[in-house]
């Protein structure tokens, strides 16, 4: 089965590599870009971030942002969505468009405040067993969503 449909995940602050490489692995398999805003957890130089995306890593379309703001700048039309435990609305609920942007925080964090707040309406949390955890880890998160991304996309 080949997938055809790209899509684009967006890391805020990402703060450890093996996540990212794994991000990066998972976005080359499925025709997707890797959007980095900084500040990085980790130089893009980084062993670990390398030996999870494997070999495969200049083969990642992969931009670098300075800030968020840059990256409006830079993608001003883009149809994004968020991705917070503290949001309302389930990632099912979304009915993903072509050419969308999935964006997540770092994993000790999560997003930002100042995101969550002005984008509530686009946020989305990955449901969770109750009393369980606090999150998954972020490459997961990122697989789960992507995923049902590439699953609605396929019907």
């Amino acid at each position: 089965m080949r997938i055809h449909m790209a899509f684009h995940i967006v890391l805020v602050a990402p703060e450890i590599p093996n996540n990212t490489g794994n991000i990066g692995r998972l976005c080359l398999g499925s025709g997707s870009s890797l959007h980095l805003i900084k500040p990085l957890g980790f130089s893009l130089e980084d062993k670990q971030l390398k030996r999870s995306g494997l070999d495969y890593w200049p083969n990642l379309k992969v931009r670098i942002y300075e800030d968020w703001t840059d990256f409006v700048h830079k993608n001003p039309n883009a149809s994004m969505s968020f991705y917070s435990s503290h949001a309302k609305q389930s990632y099912w609920d979304l009915k993903v468009p072509k050419e969308h942007y999935f964006v997540f925080g770092c994993e000790s964090k999560g997003l930002p405040t100042s995101l969550t707040q002005t984008y509530a309406t686009d946020s989305y949390a990955i449901p969770l067993a109750p009393n369980s955890i606090r999150s998954f880890n972020l490459a997961n998160a990122v697989s789960i969503v992507l995923f049902e991304g590439l699953r609605q996309q396929s019907l």
